[in-house]
């Protein structure tokens, strides 16, 4: 049979679960915190990993199961492993692949949690990261060590939209004999599947589209068997960010919408950065659609789809709020990947304890807005972002 469609993936993916389930479309909620044996020989078995099944449900849900299952499938990855967060997910696996004295390259622009971990990293453990520019993927081999463990990508990065080519920084961590983790957060595996261009492991905070409605925490990592086991029975046992199963369930859920959600979000996005780049009281626009957009060719080479993250410059922090306040249908907040089109000021809201100048150098200008785009009416939602910009 021929390749399915990430449409047709979307919607059925997980589905061989289905026969141990009763046949249920629907997989089942198992509110279960622990699972019988039939006997100690089985149960010894089971435990010890010798044999299927499921014995506690913080290392193994039968809910949790399938949608780590529908998860490889969309990501093209041969195992993985799901948490309570996206930030459990990016600090359980990096904590599972280094060691004291370790060193890793991450991007200077960057979700600032993760850049607030790998700072802590550095201060209260001894593995220290150097942040590059990660537009130029040269410069992750430049800054490779001896005893470099990891080579970390976030492309589109957050809150920038900057581009990595992923097939270069997946090559030279191969060459270098690190590991490449790539956030595939703001693209998808509707727009992007890094793991086909040679990445060892992708990570999700599935809180955004995979869940897709602003209802659930969550987050997952995708990729090479090996390492995603390595995690499962290290740091993942150890610390126990598991993800509930009724979390687990509602992601499943979000997922078979996401293609036609992604659509809508790509398409709106494309037109409102159009919008964007010729009004007079925006700066600079960032979108990997825009031709003017730096690797804007990078991205077409990598992405199916420019997805649904924008940001643009307004000037400064007060022209910032003045916009979000005067806002009438776009929602003001911090996530992202809704329904629903979100905004906030990066410099006074999820960076807002970033030091001023790294926030510069990883490019989050004073002005700088994030624009969740939503699956609304496009012309709405242009209205309204007119309206607000021409109170600044």
């Amino acid at each position: 049979m021929s390749e399915k469609s990430f449409d047709t993936l979307a919607v059925h993916a997980g589905a061989e679960t289905q026969e141990k389930h009763f046949g249920a479309v629907s997989v089942p909620i198992y509110n279960a915190s622990l699972f019988a044996f039939s006997d100690a020989e089985s149960g010894a078995k089971i435990h010890n990993y010798e044999a299927e099944g499921y014995f506690y449900s913080r290392l193994g849900n039968p809910t949790t199961d399938a949608l780590e299952k529908a998860l490889c499938e969309l990501e093209k990855g041969e195992d993985a492993l799901c948490f309570a967060s996206g930030m459990a997910a990016i600090t359980t696996s990096i904590l599972g692949l280094v060691e004291t004295g370790s060193h890793i390259v991450a991007p200077e622009s960057h979700y600032a949690t993760t850049g607030s971990f790998l700072r802590l990293l550095a201060e209260k453990f001894g593995v220290e990261t150097t942040f590059i520019d990660a537009t130029n993927a040269e410069n992750y081999k430049l800054a490779a060590r001896v005893n470099t463990r990891i080579f970390y990508l976030e492309t589109p990065a957050n809150p920038t939209l900057q581009i990595t080519d992923i097939a270069e920084v997946a090559k030279g961590a191969r060459e270098a004999g690190v590991i490449s983790i790539a956030d595939n957060t703001f693209a998808t595996p509707f727009n992007q599947n890094p793991l086909s261009f040679g990445v060892d492991l992708v990570v999700h905070s599935a809180t955004k589209y995979l869940g897709g409605h602003s209802d659930l925490s969550a987050g997952a990592i995708i990729g090479n068997r090996e390492i995603v086991d390595k995690i499962r029975h290290s740091t993942m046992k150890l610390f126990g960010g598991c993800l509930s199963p009724n979390t687990a369930w509602l992601v499943l859920r979000g997922i078979k919408t996401l293609a036609v959600r992604m659509e809508k979000h790509n398409s709106n996005a494309q037109k409102i950065a159009g919008f964007l780049a010729n009004h007079e009281k925006v700066k600079a626009v960032f979108h990997p659609s825009l031709t003017n957009h730096q690797n804007h060719e990078i991205a077409k080479k990598q992405m199916r789809g420019f997805g649904g993250m924008i940001a643009f410059d307004v000037g400064t922090i007060e022209a910032g709020k003045i916009f979000l306040n005067n806002l009438k249908l776009c929602t003001i907040a911090t996530s992202l990947g809704g329904v629903e089109t979100i905004a906030q000021h990066s410099a006074s809201m999820t960076n807002a304890n970033t030091p001023k100048e790294l926030r510069e150098k990883a490019g989050i200008s004073d002005g700088l807005i994030r624009l969740s785009v939503g699956i609304e009416n496009s012309d709405d939602l242009i209205e309204d972002l007119r309206q607000a910009l021409m109170i600044i």
